[in-house]
């Protein structure tokens, strides 16, 4: 494979521990090529600005070989290596202060252009964060906003999923290179987002997830939405790293209120007393985007009717969708009652609900969920 010699040395440089973008464009002012830092002289290196002895002796022990293997591990994968210079390196992550020297994509690029949201939370959280979770993804992908997260399990699986359920984009930011599923029950979520939407990473390809890993993933993941949503996190949740970050990088923070009494509403339900916008209903963070507002207000509406007739069982559906269907009636029902009431688990009840809404046969009631009347489903 014939490899870019200085796009190489750029990738080794960016890849060596302790050299950021900062420390890379000093090296580069001073060498004039990547390949020029790679071969000067230690001692050279120890007069460039912000570079230590230590940081001299890593880029002394670099070679562009280490450069070369990700590039081509990258590109056997179907990966891209995206550059700081290069033209279609996204804009957000080039105005914050820590601004990654690359970065390794699988997927859509343009999704790099939409309008997007941060949608992140707890990864032990309630069936009521979930469902607002859904809701909250499903109509910002529907308008066409990008819904960013961090791929983990939990609440973060769950925005993803429902962007990816609603045709919209999503947008994953790995804690780890390509290639690396983690963690492993995201493995068919990993590939979906790989096909349908964009997977980024500033770890090159193959690397597993290590010490600060996480704390370095979240502040890309709101500096590429222009709001951050908070679904729940707890006192102590990781989560509240990526509102530092967002609040660090000017963006907007919102947060969803919950019950006193839940453990996964201290965090959510400080950072409203604290100044967040609270999330009372999606038109809320809607109107953080203008530029879809008309898209947005297109929306199809789906409102239960108790009085009205219900839609039969459609033949389409499997299994899982069939026992929620044939659970739940025109009467709302509580979506704990319906989870505990079923043998399927949170997650894949969740999900059928999820596809029945998006199919016009049950709606959304805050944290209840009721059959839609016939003529809703038929769009009269």
């Amino acid at each position: 494979m014939a490899v870019d010699q200085e796009r190489a040395a750029f990738v080794a440089l960016a890849l060596t521990p302790g050299i950021g973008w900062a420390r890379l464009r000093a090296l580069l002012d001073r060498c004039e090529t990547a390949s020029g830092a790679l071969k000067a002289p230690f001692e050279f290196l120890c007069t460039v600005p912000g570079i230590s002895r230590a940081a001299a002796t890593a880029i002394a022990e670099r070679g562009r070989r280490e450069g070369t293997q990700a590039l081509h591990a990258a590109e056997v994968m179907g990966a891209r290596c995206l550059l700081r210079t290069d033209p279609d390196f996204p804009a957000r992550l080039r105005e914050i202060p820590d601004s990654p020297p690359l970065l390794f994509a699988m997927g859509d690029l343009a999704l790099l252009a939409r309008p997007a949201v941060a949608i992140v939370g707890s990864r032990d959280h309630t069936a009521y964060g979930a469902a607002i979770c859904q809701q909250a993804a499903r109509a910002a992908a529907e308008a066409g906003i990008a819904v960013v997260s961090g791929m983990a399990r939990g609440l973060d699986a769950v925005a993803h999923l429902a962007a990816l359920d609603a045709g919209g984009p999503t947008i994953g930011i790995l804690g780890n290179g390509l290639g690396v599923v983690y963690p492993a029950a995201n493995r068919q979520l990993y590939r979906r987002v790989a096909d349908q939407g964009l997977l980024l990473t500033e770890f090159p390809p193959g690397e597993r997830p290590g010490v600060g890993a996480f704390p370095r993933r979240n502040r890309l993941i709101s500096a590429l939405a222009s709001v951050t949503l908070v679904i729940e996190a707890a006192e102590a949740s990781g989560t509240l790293i990526t509102v530092g970050t967002a609040l660090a990088q000017g963006r907007d923070v919102m947060a969803l209120p919950g019950p006193i009494t839940s453990a996964t509403s201290v965090g959510t339900n400080r950072l409203i007393r604290d100044g967040a916008e609270p999330f009372l209903a999606v038109e809320d963070l809607l109107a953080h985007f203008p530029e879809v507002a008309d898209r947005a207000a297109g929306r199809p509406e789906v409102s239960p009717n108790v009085e009205a007739e219900t839609v039969p069982v459609p033949d389409d559906l499997d299994d899982d969708e069939r026992s929620v269907y044939l659970t739940v009636t025109s009467d709302a029902r509580s979506l704990d009652d319906l989870i505990a009431g079923l043998s399927l688990g949170a997650s894949r009840t969740l999900s059928a609900i999820s596809r029945l809404e998006l199919a016009g046969l049950v709606a959304m009631m805050g944290s209840s969920v009721a059959r839609c009347r016939v003529r809703d489903r038929l769009g009269k």
